[in-house]
């Protein structure tokens, strides 16, 4: 935090608004936070720092609740963090995402009439920062509604000056240790994206195809092949079977006809073939499959493409210039006209690649790329985690890692589009190759070219961790905040950007891991816990439910379901409940200000205590203890919800109302239970900050007349326990909750008062007497007082006349006829259950649902008894 963001403190206040209404807070509230630096990290502070960088949105992106529950969970941590006293840098960005910045620039030059080509390389990357500028960012402004904690003065692009170095020099330095080198190999392409894409960028879904089974060869040299992409088969270049199979044993070695063409194949004998599926032989397209290829390699077999980059044939013959679609249909056609078709599968259903982006079908094809040589990037990567640099939590999420690290093919980095970092390698006249880094001058002379290729935008997200701290150069940013202390993430990415970040972190600082931590998360989800997707119909915008419930609100649900690396759902219902949550705060501390709760002076000491109070002080200390265990192990759902029943049940709840006699009776004690609640709720309010950090910074400085919540002291355990206390108000809350079901069952009105006895000589309960009648609006006996019904709890006993507060014979019917129908409940069940044929036949579930059934019944039937009992006798 920046110096000159101290403020000084104001006198506490007594006046809070009847509500809470959050659009008028939240807005200027933040804006007051940033003006006064809070947010801002010193690098030449002497506080021991903690780091998160923000894992960078696409620029192109808006905040979905994805994004809103993982910035929720980071700012929780660097704001607790910040009160801890530690120079806390939440440091935030985007990525240039070059796909799909690249396609809305794009479309807008379509909707010209126009293309990338005719503005030509340089004009359309200037265009891009155009757009970049006028419509890319939308998500910081949302971030500031969400209340993220973040240094914006620190705030990162990957295509900025800075990180555009780090990206070349990491490049020279993995090039000139032969870490990164060019060739020829099958990559995933997308047709429609006109570029190649990353294994990782692949989504597999089932699809609706066919499988067709071909003959290949005349007369008794034939076999048969089956396919789902018959138009490949106008590259292949061999068919293989497995060098055992005796069926092809006389034809190994041999060539025969490829159908369609007027060249033959040879006949080839590899043990990647299955000789157990399908016919056993396999045709081999070298240039448009991957396993294909590698047999290709092992053969030296010619590779043949057949396609263009738009996936049209270009093969000479009766097929060039179809779509691959077209030419399967007229391919299969001609093949069935010549009598070559064996059969024919339609739907077949298989596993098919696309576009994570556009979601285009993929089509494996043969291209010249540069890549990235991962092995000994990998096996660093993974020794960091094994040896305990780098935790992963939760730990069982540690497999998924090493499934990934451990068995990661070389990294294909080009891809062939205008706007990401542009390969830093020129290409001469003669064949030279000369890799150029930041401060170094490209060739010049005539026939030197740049390749034309730009970097996979994951490339420069992987240096992240450090490149926005200022690597290459050995800035204060950097010595200061590296490593970064925690990663959160959703576990669907560790292979994206985790794995990467690894990698690069580790090459790139000489050993030193980008993170400490790695905290995973699961995925938001809906109520019932179905995927968000547009085509269900059930995605949320988190700014709807904010401008509705408060940012508060859903902070506290997204928080509330953040159990380690599991799914979180999440409905409306759900986050209205945590704005009657954040109501319920605003309305205690209301309560409790008018009521003279105050901070200042020092407390009481326990001798001056009443046992609510001692309790209430042994259960805060209790609490802050476990939620600071809590955020220590990441249990985000656990610390919510200790937080929730902490502040509602015990303080609101419990402490509130039984102060409220102390503070009608006045003197000593009233002072020392004003005392008691200012600290209660000062404590109270800290903890909360961090999850809910604006109701609870304007209760806080009202409260304390403090400058901000985010800036005070995170309270600590002072250690002091009362257990006697504990067990004292435990006594007095069975006895008000026994007599509150007691007074329910009989249908009294919440409000209604009844003359009631106290027998309270010989326990601990005597000086709460005042309390108790209070809470359970209990009058006075008077001299008709007559007990009609005595209820003997935890020692003590309460004497209640009921006469002349109800009808006692309603009451009495009402009664017979629930009895009578949880008796008919309970002969039904019990006639099912003993009835062995039923039992027999019905499913598991049923038997389970007619055993609860009656399990109720017979709870009702006893419940209804007792209370027909307890009736005053007429």
């Amino acid at each position: 935090m920046t110096e000159n963001a101290q403020q000084q403190p104001t006198a506490p206040s007594t006046e809070l608004p009847t509500q809470y209404a959050p659009a008028e807070v939240e807005g200027a509230l933040y804006e007051r936070w940033v003006e006064r630096g809070y947010f801002a990290a010193d690098a030449k502070s002497d506080k021991p720092p903690y780091t998160i960088v923000i894992p960078p949105p696409n620029v192109t992106g808006s905040l979905h609740l994805g994004h809103a529950f993982q910035h929720t969970l980071m700012d929780a941590l660097t704001r607790r963090k910040r009160m801890q006293g530690y120079e806390a840098l939440w440091l935030p960005g985007m990525d240039h995402a070059g796909i799909a910045t690249q396609n809305k620039v794009e479309q807008q030059l379509a909707e010209e009439g126009k293309s990338r080509h005719d503005l030509g390389r340089e004009e359309f990357v200037e265009r891009v920062w155009q757009w970049k500028e006028e419509y890319g960012g939308r998500i910081l402004g949302q971030m500031r509604r969400l209340g993220d904690g973040v240094d914006w003065d620190r705030e990162r692009f990957t295509m900025d000056e800075g990180l555009s170095k780090a990206v070349q020099t990491i490049f020279k330095r993995l090039f000139d240790d032969e870490l990164i080198y060019r060739a020829e190999r099958i990559i995933n392409w997308c047709p429609r994206c006109l570029t190649a894409i990353s294994d990782i960028e692949v989504e597999y879904q089932e699809d609706d195809g066919e499988l067709v089974s071909i003959k290949y060869g005349e007369g008794d040299e034939t076999l048969v092949v089956a396919t789902t992409r018959a138009e490949t088969m106008l590259g292949d270049t061999a068919v293989a079977v497995h060098p055992d199979d005796e069926r092809y044993q006389h034809l190994i070695g041999k060539r025969i006809k490829l159908p369609l063409t007027d060249r033959s194949i040879p006949v080839v004998a590899d043990t990647h073939v299955d000789p157990e599926f399908g016919t056993g032989a396999v045709k081999v397209t070298p240039a448009h499959d991957p396993n294909d290829f590698a047999i290709g390699q092992r053969h030296n077999l010619e590779s043949i493409t057949v396609m263009d980059e738009r996936a049209v044939i270009t093969a000479h013959g009766p097929f060039q210039g179809l779509d691959r679609y077209e030419a399967r249909s007229a391919i299969v056609a001609a093949l069935r006209s010549q009598g070559r078709i064996v059969a024919e599968k339609r739907p077949y259903v298989h596993s098919v690649g696309h576009c994570s982006r556009c979601k285009t079908t993929i089509e494996p094809r043969l291209s010249l790329q540069w890549w990235v040589k991962v092995g000994p990037l990998a096996k660093a990567a993974g020794d960091a985690v094994r040896d305990g640099r780098v935790k992963i939590h939760p730990e069982d999420m540690s497999k998924r890692y090493f499934d990934w690290v451990d068995n990661m093919h070389d990294w294909c980095i080009s891809r062939q589009l205008w706007w990401g970092h542009r390969i830093p390698v020129w290409y001469g006249p003669d064949g030279e190759i000369v890799c150029v880094g930041p401060d170094e001058q490209p060739p010049t002379g005539e026939g030197w070219k740049q390749d034309t290729d730009v970097l996979d935008t994951w490339f420069s997200s992987g240096l992240w961790p450090f490149s926005t701290l200022g690597w290459p150069e050995q800035t204060e940013d950097l010595r200061k905040f590296y490593p970064t202390d925690v990663l959160l993430t959703g576990h669907d990415i560790i292979f994206f950007w985790v794995a990467r970040m690894m990698m690069f972190g580790l090459y790139a600082m000489d050993g030193e891991a980008p993170f400490k931590t790695i905290a995973l998360t699961g995925l938001v989800r809906d109520e019932r816990g179905k995927k968000m997707s547009k085509s269900f119909g059930n995605v949320v915008d988190p700014l709807d439910w904010m401008d509705k419930y408060g940012s508060d609100a859903v902070r506290f649900t997204l928080a509330r379901g953040a159990n380690p690396g599991t799914d979180v759902p999440i409905g409306e219902d759900w986050v209205q409940a945590s704005r009657n949550f954040a109501n319920k705060i605003w309305n205690a501390t209301r309560f409790a200000l008018m009521n003279g709760a105050t901070v200042e002076g020092p407390l009481p000491s326990p001798e001056q205590m009443s046992a609510t109070d001692r309790w209430i002080l042994s259960r805060l200390n209790k609490t802050v203890a476990q939620v600071d265990a809590f955020y220590e192990d990441f249990q985000f759902a656990k610390l919510s919800d200790a937080l929730f029943h902490f502040a509602w049940d015990e303080v609101f709840d419990w402490y509130v109302e039984l102060s409220k006699t102390t503070f009608q009776a006045g003197g000593e004690g009233a002072k020392v239970s004003q005392r008691v609640l200012g600290e209660v709720l000062d404590v109270t309010l800290k903890l909360l900050h961090p999850v809910v950090p604006f109701v609870t910074d304007t209760l806080w400085t009202t409260l304390t007349g403090g400058e901000s919540v985010v800036v005070a002291e995170w309270p600590s355990d002072s250690g002091f326990r009362d257990e006697a206390a504990e067990r004292e108000i435990e006594t007095l809350q069975s006895v008000i909750t026994e007599v509150r079901r007691f007074r329910a069952d009989q249908g009294l009105q919440p409000g209604q008062r009844v003359p009631a006895r106290l027998t309270l000589d010989g326990t601990a309960l005597a000086p709460h007497e005042a309390a108790i009648r209070q809470l359970l609006r209990l009058q006075p006996e008077g001299d008709t007082f007559a007990a009609t019904a005595t209820l003997p709890v935890a020692g003590a006993t309460v004497a209640l006349d009921l006469s002349g507060t109800i009808d006692v014979a309603a009451e009495r019917k009402r009664l017979a006829k629930d009895l009578a129908a949880a008796e008919k409940e309970k002969a039904q069940a019990t006639g099912k259950l003993g009835n062995e044929a039923f039992l027999a036949k019905a499913p598991d579930n049923v038997v389970d649902k007619i055993r609860g059934r009656l399990a109720k019944a017979e709870e009702d039937i006893k419940r209804i008894q007792a209370q027909l009992e307890n009736l005053p006798q007429q």
